[in-house]
């Protein structure tokens, strides 16, 4: 029986060393594969980035990027705090307003690096906001609207700082102060409510914020000065578009401009496009419809008008 039994241990301890000695075989194929399966996606995806853009309200902001050639898509969200919940009902409290570990309201652009680089989109950021104003952008005022770019990586960074020392000098060449736009790492990245993304197009009766300073990186000496003497002669209806993409001025264009029946005209002006012309209306809403009579506003309309509105308005003024 010592025999038999001798016999079976060694049986099974051969059976064990074979398992054994397989097993990591197994594992080892195992990994490789899930590499391969790992490299797959990566090459695939190789080319998508993001970055994280503050530059005032998101709403007008995301609206913005997601227009330009390359980008994969925009999300408005919060992010750049601590200590504060990255809610809007939080952010918004009158007790952060001037909280600098508030979080700033921001914008995550992804991009396809092959149809669209880093440079560009910054350029447009830059030229979209009036990245001079500290906390805030126009009549938005408080940290969470601080002019911020949050980076992914050392050589994002090193981008955005070229980019905005290039800005710096234009800026500095048309009298504008010093940058105040903050370039960190971003920690982390919290989406904002549903209700504010896609905010413009759920909210077709708004207007875009325009708070550029109208400064570009490149010049465009092509066209002439903006000749006004032909506005202050009888009635005009002047309306201001954005430098940048609007949808509710593309709207007013297509739904009430192209069926215009009167005959007082339509103009189109950037808000740094008025010398000459008496303006009361603030100018920093896309679209703003003003209504002339020799130059001098009788009327003004800040945001999209519906044509029945815009008529009345006509009516309203005894514009022809």
């Amino acid at each position: 029986m010592i025999k038999y039994a001798s016999v079976a241990v060694i049986a099974i301890s051969l059976s064990l060393i074979i398992l054994v000695g397989k097993k990591p075989e197994v594992h080892a194929a195992t990994a490789a594969n899930k590499v391969a399966d790992l490299d797959k996606p990566m090459s695939a995806s190789k080319h998508i980035d993001s970055i994280v853009l503050g530059a005032g309200c998101f709403w007008g902001a995301e609206k913005r990027y997601a227009a330009i050639p390359g980008v994969l898509d925009s999300v408005s969200g919060y992010a750049d705090g601590k200590g504060v919940a990255p809610t809007y009902r939080e952010i918004t409290k009158y007790k952060h307003k001037n909280n600098p570990n508030n979080h700033a309201e921001v914008v995550k652009v992804t991009f396809n690096r092959s149809a669209i680089n880093l440079e560009a989109i910054l350029r447009q950021y830059f030229e979209g906001h009036d990245p001079t104003q500290v906390n805030g952008q126009g009549n938005d005022i408080g940290t969470q609207y601080r002019s911020t770019i949050l980076t992914n990586s050392p050589e994002q960074a090193a981008i955005a700082q070229k980019i905005r020392d290039q800005y710096q000098g234009r800026l500095s060449a048309k009298g504008y102060g010093k940058i105040s736009t903050h370039i960190k790492p971003l920690t982390e990245f919290f989406p904002a409510e549903d209700y504010h993304q896609d905010y413009l197009l759920k909210n077709p009766k708004g207007y875009c914020p325009d708070h550029s300073t109208g400064v570009k990186f490149v010049e465009d000496n092509s066209k002439p000065p903006v000749d006004n003497s032909g506005l202050q002669k009888g009635q005009h209806i002047v309306v201001i578009e954005s430098a940048n993409y609007c949808p509710f001025c593309e709207k007013f264009k297509m739904e009430v401009v192209a069926k215009y029946t009167k005959q007082s005209p339509i103009s189109f002006r950037k808000a740094n496009e008025l010398e000459g012309l008496a303006i009361k209306t603030p100018t920093w809403a896309t679209p703003t419809i003003l209504f002339l009579d020799h130059g001098k506003e009788v009327a003004g309309h800040q945001g999209y008008m519906k044509a029945e509105e815009f008529y009345a308005q006509l009516a309203e003024l005894k514009f022809q």
